[in-house]
């Protein structure tokens, strides 16, 4: 039950590099010799929200050894599963590799496979097949490609879209482009464009030109055309002359975003349901790019809240709420036993181990666990037994297989990784269905993995990433003010008053894993049981979580929360909304209250956590290793709870990353500049100058921030009314980067601080860094290398000397859904073994071979909406 952000990542000092034009530069496939081919593609069966469709290709030229076939579709659809080959989907575009057993075609042979998919209202064939680069011809029509599919430009000025063909022509294609309706103040240039055999995936620029009339904003469509191709086309609309260069820097970034060729989203009927990145080859807290986690859908809550924001339309933040609510919000149906919970009695004790080989845990029922002094109240407010939270993580193309409760093929599905401990790395875990009917793992699933009992029950489980749930609530906040301001607050009062029921159910982050009593609390017998809120921290903590019995007849469910808190998971904003805003006032008995506290729970423990360089330490916990253990003799405490350098994971450790400090500090710094809140204001005040310190923005977007943090000492033992200065509590910057994601965090930081302190070196700092960020733009977003050392970890057998690799216990052995073998000789590859028909698989291969670390370009959605959101704020501060 562990969310690790960064795990096990090390990241790359290296320079962006910055195609012409902004547009991304696309490798082209190399063409045989002389291929000929014909596809037929045909439905073989279909409803209302799926199909399955077999594929047959025909060799009508000279032997083909080894294929590779592309597509696009052309209503959204998406492929879920594919046999006799594998695949890679990115936005409409398929690339389906061969299987062994089907890699070479005859001349006049064939070879086929089948997939299954999902569809919205229309099913319409893909008419752009193209084996090994070269179109095909039978039913096949080659596409022109255009993106982003919606572009602004300001009156007076121009905005440029990229033109390519989906693929390679066998001679050159003229391609027109010109408007096809809306207004003629709109023009495009040039009007014709020529691909060739080998410029037919260079992205080739058309400028769109607004004419300087001061009229009304327009809006007009162009069309890319071409005689025997499907044709593509872009929707450009005006914007005000006096619009601010970073309005139409969000609004340029928003469109590559939810542009559908850009491959953000998988769209499930209408509701989209973001990745966690474009590639698919990622490993990090989620261990592939096409899984997706609370995380992604906060921010895309976020993203659609700032576009509601700058043009009044609230209609897609409307969507974003719904698809979290369908698809990462566990439905009734996903956790039908939560009427069977005995908030007397919440779960039954396991300790937690230092090392993975203390797994599975003994469940252990003399150890006497606290009650749940919330649940009654939360039933009595909202009329249901049921959590109103986000799981952690999705499988959105269910990769893995598991499907829904071991279905096999529903997706999303709900999944899991870390259950074992604070060594356990992404690259030890063993990934789980959230509901564990026994079809795949084991015999017992893969229960036994973790927990040791003497029998098992399929059950449901899910965890929550608290400070994902806390962002949702922010971005509520905001959203309510913006709408308020535009006379719309009516229209997204639903979704607000959601936010409020989310923030209500959140409070169980803020009780101790067994409800313990806080503070002084070492041993799990010594450690008395709570009784009702003698067991809130009032912080929020790494998790809760929730589960039950699949059979519903079976009477049992269960809640914990968790007592270790991590600074960078602090939310004192979210606090604010859910304790101070009467639009966000929780339903329950005691929900205000309690936030209120925790708001100045959380000020108070980042003050303490702050070094005497100004950065903030790891964190407090109730339950030493998990366990209730003994801390090292001298060790600080926070209201009886123990001082962890690094809460929750040692592998990396756990608050190495800058990225923990920005994301904690934005909403700290959004909360100083929001209400002048001093408290804030004086963390802030001794944070910044240190970061500044540490910075450095040159020209043509050159910049380093921190990246990895090196930590000495501790802090002086809290005291509230004489906090003590942590002259002992060190900190220091081991390296640097340019991670967008985090040079954008670190923005909103440095500039909602400056917008209420009027500090000078924050601001330019802050947008120093939005600029540099524009440097490195490409056709899907900003993006920079990096280079990935880590992944030589990827073939790392269990080694019990070193303690690390994927430990299966001793005699213990299973299947993943797809055959790959659990067991004591098993890595984080052949554990998903998927991986070695990703397209981008043979650089890391090679790199397991000795070559040289790879080096990717990721796209990762939260920081792609954390960038347009730093644009958005600069507009909202500065204009």
């Amino acid at each position: 039950m562990r969310l690790r952000k960064r795990g096990g990542r090390l990241r790359a000092l290296a320079v962006a590099i910055v195609t012409a034009a902004g547009l991304l530069q696309l490798v082209a496939p190399t063409a045989q010799a002389a291929v000929a081919c014909s596809v037929n593609y045909t439905v073989a069966s279909e409803w209302d929200s799926g199909f399955v469709a077999d594929v047959t290709i025909k060799n009508e030229g000279d032997p083909i050894s080894g294929w590779t076939l592309t597509w696009t579709f052309p209503n959204g659809q998406q492929v879920t599963n594919l046999w006799n080959g594998s695949y890679m989907q990115s936005g409409a575009k398929v690339t389906v590799l061969a299987a062994d057993h089907n890699r070479n075609i005859g001349t006049g042979g064939t070879a086929n496979f089948g997939f299954q998919g999902t569809r919205g209202a229309t099913n319409g064939k893909p008419t752009d097949f193209a084996v090994n680069g070269t179109s095909c011809g039978g039913t096949a029509k080659p596409t022109i490609v255009a993106t982003p599919e919606a572009l602004t430009v300001k009156q007076g000025g121009t905005a440029k879209f990229g033109v390519t063909l989906a693929s390679q022509p066998p001679a050159s294609v003229a391609v027109a482009v010109a408007r096809s309706s809306g207004s003629t103040d709109l023009t495009a240039a040039p009007a014709s464009l020529t691909f060739t055999t080998s410029n037919w995936n260079t992205p080739q620029n058309v400028t769109v030109s607004s004419a300087a009339n001061g009229g009304d904003l327009v809006t007009a469509v162009f069309s890319a055309t071409a005689t025997g191709y499907t044709a593509a086309s872009v929707t450009a609309k005006e914007l005000s002359a006096t619009t601010s260069p970073f309005e139409e820097a969000f609004l340029t970034q928003y469109n590559k975003i939810k542009d559908p060729a850009s491959g953000y989203f998988r769209k499930f009927g209408d509701l989209l349901v973001p990745y966690h990145a474009v590639e698919t080859l990622m490993v990090e807290a989620p261990d592939h790019g096409h899984q997706t986690t609370s995380e992604a859908f906060s921010y895309y809550l976020w993203l659609e809240a700032s576009y509601g924001k700058i043009t009044g339309n609230w209609a897609p933040f409307k969507s974003a709420w719904a698809s979290m609510e369908k698809f990462i919000i566990p439905a009734k149906a996903d956790q039908p036993t939560n009427d069977k919970y005995n908030a007397s009695k919440p779960a039954t004790y396991a300790p937690e181990h230092p090392a993975m080989t203390g797994y599975p845990s003994q469940l252990d029922t003399s150890i006497a666990v606290g009650s749940d002094p919330i649940a009654a109240e939360l039933k009595t407010a909202y009329g249901t037994d049921d959590i109103y939270g986000m799981h952690w993580l999705l499988d959105v193309d269910n990769t893995l297989g598991f499907g829904r409760c071991g279905d096999g093929t529903t997706a999303p599905s709900y999944i899991n990784t870390y259950q074992r401990g604070s060594s356990e790395s992404v690259w030890e875990t063993i990934p789980q269905p959230s509901c564990d009917t026994f079809k795949h793992g084991g015999p017992n699933g893969y229960l036994d993995l973790f927990t040791k009992d003497n029998s098992y029950a399929k059950q449901w489980k899910y965890t929550n990433a608290p400070d994902a749930d806390a962002r949702a609530v922010q971005v509520a906040l905001l959203a309510s003010q913006w709408a308020t301001a535009q006379g719309k607050q009516a229209e997204i009062a639903p979704e607000v008053a959601k936010a409020a029921k989310m923030g209500d159910y959140l409070r169980y982050a803020m009780f101790d894993k067994y409800f313990k009593k806080i503070g002084n609390c070492v041993g799990p017998v010594a450690c008395p049981a709570g009784t009702g809120k003698d067991s809130d921290h009032y912080l929020m903590s790494w998790y809760y979580a929730w589960g039950g019995a699949t059979d519903t007849s079976a009477g049992w469910a269960w809640r914990i929360g968790d007592g270790a808190s991590h600074q960078g998971y602090q939310n004192p904003l979210a606090a604010y909304a859910l304790a101070k805003v009467p639009a966000l006032k929780p339903k329950s008995a005691t929900g205000q209250q309690d936030w209120a506290k925790s708001m100045d729970r959380q000020l108070e423990v980042l003050q303490w956590l702050q070094s005497a360089d100004g950065g903030i330490a790891g964190g407090v916990t109730n339950s030493w290793e998990g366990h209730y253990g003994t801390p090292p003799a001298g060790t600080p405490t926070f209201y009886g709870m123990f001082f962890d350098a690094h809460p929750v994971w040692r592998d990396p450790p756990s608050n190495r990353w800058f990225g923990f400090q920005v994301w904690q500090l934005e909403r700290t710094a959004s909360l100083y500049q929001m209400t002048g809140d001093a408290r804030a204001k004086k963390i802030l005040d001794k944070w910044v100058p240190w970061a500044l310190a540490n910075t450095t923005v040159g020209a043509n977007g050159a910049f380093q921030i921190p990246s990895d943090l090196a930590w000495t000492g501790a802090p002086d033992t809290w005291n509230p009314g004489s906090p003590g200065a942590n002259a002992n509590l060190r900190v220091s910057v081991l390296n640097h980067s340019q991670d967008v994601g985090v040079a954008a965090s670190y923005a909103k930081t440095l500039l909602n601080y400056a917008a209420k302190s009027g500090n000078v070196p924050a601001r330019t700092t802050g947008e120093g860094l939005l600029a540099a960020l524009l440097a490195h733009q490409d056709a899907k977003g900003i993006a920079t290398p990096e280079t990935r050392t880590d992944y030589n970890r990827f073939d790392d057998k269990y080694d019990a000397a070193t303690g690390e690799g994927p430990y299966v216990p001793p005699g213990w052995t299973g299947t993943m859904p797809n055959g790959d073998a659990i067991g004591q000789n098993s890595t984080f590859l052949s554990l998903r073994s998927y991986f070695k028909t990703d397209p981008d698989w043979p650089k890391v291969q090679s790199y397991l071979n000795g070559g040289p670390a790879p080096t990717f370009t990721y796209h990762r959605f939260w920081a792609q909406a954390e960038i347009a959101t730093a644009f958005s704020l600069h507009a909202e501060l500065f204009g």
